[in-house]
């Protein structure tokens, strides 16, 4: 298992994790006794970094990790988040970043949850309504309570980073990494080394993409948000294909999967970067767990990087 310590605050994590999201919305049906099963799993082969929101489900994402964790937290690095706020009926109600919402945000991931700690705690978006440094020191308030251990951000800027760790020191920044998206190397992921601050990269499968198994709009279920997002628009799938075949070609020629020359190109950043794939079988679970001993050759690493950085993406992120 090959071992990432998250900023200069001492927490360890394995390289690859498991975003539980898609467990409890987003990628359509699912079922949480199977889900129960896949988490039994996960901490059996050693993938014990979980990685929820409050908002996914909405709430109940939190729910399901709190019976996953019965008689065994301590066996489990924990992530979750606060700052996109939603209606029980999952509508969206916009961020918020406001001390005392911070404060009633994390009680409440602690009660479905199920446990008096939570191990790394994330603001989820930045709230331009409120100084980061206001939001960070709530958390630092949380960290002197006992209730969170280390301090995280999710999609901040480079100065959003400077701005917060000069006030608390942050442990991590989640944020989109992938052959496909690639915008955080440019400023914000080389300011997050210049502080000292682990990298969380989520979706680094490009959200399934880079497995090669969406060919077309038919291969996502109804209920699917990414049938609305724009990089799955037919336009954007049968020219992002393009970026899929370069990913086939290295992985036939190693005698790997697609997903795990993927994931193996993200691991090859760098020491400080973890990756935290979702899934919700136990194959892909394994898979992505077994790309730890998975080495790129220099040739392989540079031919990823020459012709993602030369392609053109068609669709925004979001």
């Amino acid at each position: 298992m090959k071992i990432v310590k998250l900023g200069q605050q001492g927490l360890k994590v394995p390289a690859v994790g498991l975003g539980c999201m898609g467990m409890s919305e987003f990628y359509g049906q699912s079922d949480d006794t199977k889900n129960l099963k896949l988490l039994d799993e996960a901490l059996e082969i050693g993938c014990n970094f979980w990685d929820t929101a409050d908002m996914y489900g909405p709430f109940t994402n939190e729910e399901l990790l709190g019976k996953a964790l019965a008689n065994r937290r301590e066996k489990v690095i924990l992530a979750t988040k606060f700052g996109i706020k939603r209606g029980q009926d999952g509508a969206w109600l916009g961020v918020s970043g406001s001390p005392e919402y911070v404060k009633a945000c994390c009680d409440a991931s602690l009660k479905r949850l199920n446990t008096d700690y939570i191990d790394l705690y994330y603001q989820h978006r930045p709230d331009p309504e409120v100084p980061i440094e206001e939001t960070i020191g709530a958390m630092a308030e949380l960290v002197q309570a006992g209730k969170i251990r280390y301090i995280g951000l999710s999609e901040a800027s480079a100065e959003d980073l400077e701005k917060a760790h000069q006030t608390h020191p942050i442990s991590a920044l989640q944020t989109e990494l992938s052959l496909w998206s690639r915008d955080v190397e440019e400023s914000i992921l080389p300011k997050a080394r210049e502080l000292g601050i682990g990298f969380v990269a989520y979706s680094p499968l490009g959200r399934g993409f880079l497995t090669g198994a969406i060919k077309q709009r038919d291969d996502l279920e109804q209920g699917d948000w990414r049938l609305s997002n724009p990089r799955f628009s037919e336009e954007a799938i049968a020219n992002n294909q393009k970026l899929v075949e370069k990913v086939k070609e290295i992985a036939t020629k190693k005698d790997v999967t697609p997903s795990q020359v993927a994931l193996a190109w993200v691991l090859a950043k760098g020491d400080d970067i973890a990756t935290i794939p979702g899934t919700r079988r136990s194959k892909y679970l394994n898979l992505n767990w077994t790309t730890q001993v998975i080495i790129l050759s220099k040739k392989e690493k540079a031919e990823l990087d020459a012709f993602s950085q030369n392609f053109k993406v068609v669709g925004e992120r979001y």
